[in-house]
């Protein structure tokens, strides 16, 4: 893909000085440049939603005005908001590849350690409910807010995983990140030092 984009940026440069020569051409060229911009967007759209979809939004964003100079008939303006649409969806590709590795190294990371953590948990919630000693501060009524709030820590990681095997990272590491102050706040609470 980043090589796909990188001949498309090429072809744009080579639009530009042609464009520099030319009357009527220029227009042509300028319109040739919108579309090869738009070309390298389409090619990086799928990952760039995904991973970085701000960076995908400014290359959109510059390609719209490319296209709005070039309707005015201000075919330089185009032109070379068009080479800037370009230039932003070589990037994309990029930037995505680099998101989704991090993202992956960062879910593994979790895959590991959000598990053993809800195990912890789960047997201290299940030693303090046979009679084992409560740390200081914790009774019955805190005890049941705590197993309320496993049963859905539980149910959070366990749609977190669901979002991760359909590939939606993104959405995966929010659901995991939103759990792990909720997480750590209860292993206090229950004694369980990390």
């Amino acid at each position: 893909m980043a090589t796909k984009t990188s001949w498309i940026l090429c072809a744009l440069f080579g639009i530009a000085l042609f464009v520099v020569g030319c009357g009527n051409a220029q227009k042509e060229a300028t319109e040739a440049a919108i579309n090869a911009a738009q070309a390298a967007i389409n090619a990086a759209q799928g990952e760039a939603a995904k991973y970085v979809p701000d960076q995908l939004e400014a290359a959109q964003t510059a390609l719209q005005t490319a296209k709005d100079a070039f309707a005015k008939g201000d075919y330089q303006a185009a032109l070379t908001a068009a080479q800037d649409a370009a230039s932003k969806a070589k990037d994309l590709a990029a930037a995505a590849t680099a998101k989704k590795d991090e993202w992956t190294k960062d879910w593994a990371e979790l895959s590991t350690s959000m598990p053993k953590s809800l195990d912890e948990v789960k047997n201290k919630l299940t030693a303090y409910s046979h009679g084992a000693h409560m740390p200081p501060g914790m009774d019955k009524t805190k005890l049941a807010d705590a197993k309320t709030q496993y049963e859905q820590l539980k149910q959070s990681w366990a749609d977190a995983a669901a979002s991760a095997t359909q590939g939606n990272l993104g959405d995966a590491m929010q659901k995991a990140s939103n759990m792990k102050d909720v997480l750590a706040k209860l292993k206090e609470m229950l004694g369980i030092k990390s």
